[in-house]
């Protein structure tokens, strides 16, 4: 029995759409979608603000912008003693190399708040020995000792046991409002006040760089900011020079995108053919050689990769390797040339539809201003919620086998305790902000509550410009002459439609992509902590759930962004969309793969081609090779840390503005199957399709009568 004509796409890809006489681009007159949904994104947010403000109430920002000495203690907040120490002392500066830095985020060491940092080397062993000559020098000493301690005379060990004072100090510079020993490389010697090595608190002579394995870092960050803080303005000046150019590059593209990809498969093609040639002839010149022809399995697994290329056996895996992949790319042009073309043809009409409605370009801005507020409001949050309660105390010991460590303690009886004797030199710190109330209990909760709904907030804002952008898309290709049919505004008004017809629509398709990416958070955090486990099974089963929401995520952002096309065009709920664009899609599977490939690659080279060409410019600028402007260069310590910036910021930006292009070629792909379906060319169906899209596929429209005479009266 055989099947109905069109049964099978009725069936299992859907029915094609069929002409509509009153379509005229995107539905003009229609209803609100996903209502509910709607109601629960308002809910939340409403409930977000709530959140919001309970954190604000409770929480204290104070406890992340002043550093917290080993009291609890604000250092630098007015009206408190400390009003005029904003800087924090570290009574071991070695200690903050110790792994349990990681776990506790405090050193465990004492921390106190001083008003500048020592400009000095003395030890605790020397100012005792010599303060009696000299006064000074416990006047200068004991302002990096407790507040309050005025005794040089009691014993060494009893003062670094009750540690009263430091042990040492060194010279450093604050940086972040916190005392680290000033690093200076001279002649390629790592120094502190030009010398190389010190006494410690014992009287031992130790170098320099044994203190520098724990602070190295920070003074790499010191100097890092000290390049940035010089050469912000050229990193700015370099990003807008990438601005103008990828607006160019887009402009251009129109006529130059079949050019380039046609130059670029040629060139892919000609390398693949000189690899073969090369593998060819490796793999002859060592063919007659000694013990060239043993293979690969009999060597084994070698760390000196060069032994492989040895092996004639290597040359001849390679040589087939290319010449395999050289065979699909040949085959794919020959047998889906014209499907490449397509694509190219949507790629220079993209850039047609772009030059037409040049606002699009600037809407990522507003996309970003919108992303800046929620990623504001969440980390503000976030922080209010992280300061919330009182100070909390604990155990903090160098010894690996102590027991006590961790554990909560009271800093004004933790000298009596037994925990000194059993883990001599622990000490009580200052740990966190917390408490035992039901709010404070459900932080975690809350601080994921937050995650989650920041998720839901950002995909949406990003839904709600892929919807915007496509609804003004879709009224250029469906504008029969254009420009002259495009209606007025067309950005704005496929704004306003999404905000007021579908934000339900644009909330759910966000919501799904945001309980995907809170459950890949959530896999990420349990890798983390599983790192050491010796579960084989439990490591396989993890890394299988990553790797299945990774391609979810993937598949969820690509049918949503075809089911907000459909939206903007239609009007019709999210699933409906989302149905329709799957069936739409899938009938013309062949079509969206090379076009899916070829655009992404096209656009890719293109973000390379930009952030490539602005970093070389960069890079000649900050080694000082332009002449002109040699004398402008600001002196750094390291070149590339604005050079990485200007390259990654050139890069973000082509992002940016390729998106818009990206999201344009969908969009016009989207219309264009539609076109096809609905429409036949003739004069009651015309097609919406450009001149150059008709010609690759010969189809034409049929001209009106009164079209006809007019052609002949102007070829008369």
């Amino acid at each position: 029995m055989t099947r109905p004509k069109g049964g099978y796409y009725k069936a299992e890809l859907g029915e094609p759409h069929k002409f509509d006489p009153t379509f005229r681009g995107p539905v003009h007159h229609r209803g609100c979608t996903d209502v509910l949904c709607c109601v629960i994104f308002v809910i939340v947010i409403l409930g977000y603000i709530v959140l919001g403000t309970v954190a604000w109430m409770h929480g204290d920002p104070r406890k992340v912008v002043y550093p917290t000495d080993s009291y609890g203690q604000f250092c630098g907040q007015q009206g408190t003693p400390n009003a005029n120490k904003a800087i924090l002392f570290y009574f071991n500066i070695l200690q903050c190399a110790n792994p349990t830095v990681l776990i506790n985020l405090q050193c465990p060491t004492t921390q106190l708040c001083v008003s500048k940092c020592p400009d000095r080397f003395a030890t605790y062993i020397d100012m005792q020995y010599n303060y009696r000559r000299n006064k000074s020098y416990w006047e200068y000493y004991k302002q990096f000792c407790k507040p309050g301690f005025n005794n040089p005379d009691k014993p060494v060990s009893q003062v670094l046991r009750d540690e009263d004072c430091p042990s040492m100090i060194v010279p450093s510079r604050p940086f972040l409002q916190r005392c680290f020993p000033d690093f200076i490389t001279r002649n390629g010697i790592l120094t502190v006040a030009n010398q190389t090595s010190f006494k410690d608190g014992h009287g031992k002579i130790r170098s320099v760089n044994i203190m520098a394995n724990g602070s190295e870092e920070d003074e790499v960050g010191i100097k890092i900011f000290e390049d940035y803080a010089s050469s912000w303005f050229w990193i700015l000046i370099g990003l807008v020079i990438s601005m103008l150019i990828s607006l160019i590059f887009i402009l251009l593209l129109r006529f130059t995108a079949g050019f380039l990809f046609w130059m670029v498969i040629f060139g892919v093609i000609a390398a693949l053919g000189y690899g073969i040639w090369h593998c060819y002839w490796e793999y002859s010149s060592l063919k007659g050689k000694p013990d060239s022809d043993i293979t690969i399995s009999d060597i084994g697994f070698q760390t000196d990769f060069r032994v492989y290329l040895q092996l004639s056996q290597t040359w001849l895996i390679f040589m087939i390797s290319l010449a395999v992949i050289e065979a699909i790319i040949i085959l794919v042009l020959i047998f889906l040339r014209n499907r490449v073309r397509i694509a190219i043809a949507l790629l220079k009409e993209g850039s047609k539809a772009i030059g037409c409605i040049m606002s699009t370009l600037f809407y990522p801005i507003i996309t970003f201003l919108l992303l800046a507020i929620c990623i504001a409001y969440w980390a503000v949050t976030a922080v209010f919620l992280a300061s919330s309660g009182d100070a909390v105390y604990k155990v903090m010991s160098t010894l690996p086998n102590c027991k006590y460590t961790n554990l909560t303690c009271d800093p004004e009886t933790f000298s009596q305790s037994n925990v000194t004797k059993l883990c001599p030199g622990s000490q009580c710190t200052f740990a966190f902000y917390g408490g035992e109330s039901l709010y404070h209990r459900y932080i975690f909760v809350l601080q994921l509550c937050n995650l989650l709904v920041f998720l839901w907030l950002v995909n949406f804002t990003i839904a709600l410009g892929q919807c915007t952008l496509a609804g003004a898309f879709a009224s250029y290709y469906w504008a029969l002459r254009k420009p002259a049919d495009i209606p007025p505004c067309p950005l704005a008004s496929s704004f306003g439609r999404a905000l007021r017809y579908h934000t339900g629509s644009l909330a759910f398709g966000a919501l799904i992509l945001s309980i995907v990416q809170f459950i890949r958070i959530i896999l990420e955090y349990l890798d983390h902590k599983l790192k050491g486990a010796h579960n084989a099974f439990t490591r396989f089963l993890l890394c299988c759930l990553k790797c299945c929401f990774w391609c979810l995520e993937h598949f969820i952002k690509f049918m949503n962004r075809n089911a907000y096309i459909m939206i903007s065009i239609y009007g019709k709920n999210f699933c409906a969309s989302a149905r329709d664009a799957f069936f739409l899609l899938m009938r013309n599977v062949m079509r969206v793969a090379v076009l899916d490939k070829v655009t992404d690659f096209l656009l890719f080279l293109g973000k390379l081609l930009i952030s490539g060409s602005v970093g070389v410019l960069a890079f000649f600028f900050f080694t000082r090779q332009i002449p002109v402007i040699q004398e402008e260069v600001p002196s750094l310590n390291y070149y590339w840390v604005p050079l990485l910036t200007v390259i990654f910021g050139s890069y973000m930006i082509a992002h940016g503005f390729f998106n818009v292009y990206a999201m344009c070629v969908d969009t016009l792909f989207l219309c264009f199957l539609l076109d096809l379906e609905k429409n036949n060319g003739s004069v009651s169906r015309p097609y919406y399709m450009g001149s150059s899209l008709r010609a690759i596929l010969n189809k034409k429209n049929h001209k009106r009568p009164e079209e006809k005479k007019k052609g002949r009266q102007q070829k008369k």
